[in-house]
């Protein structure tokens, strides 16, 4: 148990790196949301860091900082695996969207920037 509240403090760490990395260099304004991930995750690998887990951290890190600022919220308890339950506290209103939805228009949509470390 002691295992993993170390790792669980770890993985904190490293995702407050990760967001003040995102948070110091966003307000650079040249720089685009792609090199800005790219530069993260290559500083998360300079700590020794596997690319896999920088890159899931990072994208962790870059949600955080790009919603930070939406009041609206996935209600986890009324979400289930095919139905998630968006609210807004401030209006009152609730939306309930088809995961199939999500995928289909966000996910799977050609304007959809997925962000990934890319080598040049």
């Amino acid at each position: 148990m002691k295992e993993v509240d170390e790792q669980a403090h770890l993985n904190e760490e490293l995702l407050a790196i990760a967001q003040a990395f995102l948070t110091r260099h966003e307000g650079e304004g040249v720089i685009d949301d792609q090199v800005l991930f790219c530069r993260a995750v290559r500083h998360l690998q300079s700590l020794d860091m596997p690319m896999h887990q920088a890159e899931r951290l990072v994208s962790h890190a870059y949600g955080l900082l790009k919603s930070s600022n939406d009041r609206r919220r996935l209600d986890l308890a009324a979400s289930s695996e095919t139905v998630a339950v968006v609210t807004d506290p401030v209006n009152g209103l609730t939306w309930a969207v088809p995961v199939g939805l999500i995928v289909k228009f966000v996910i799977n949509s050609p304007t959809n920037r997925k962000l990934r470390l890319v080598e040049p």
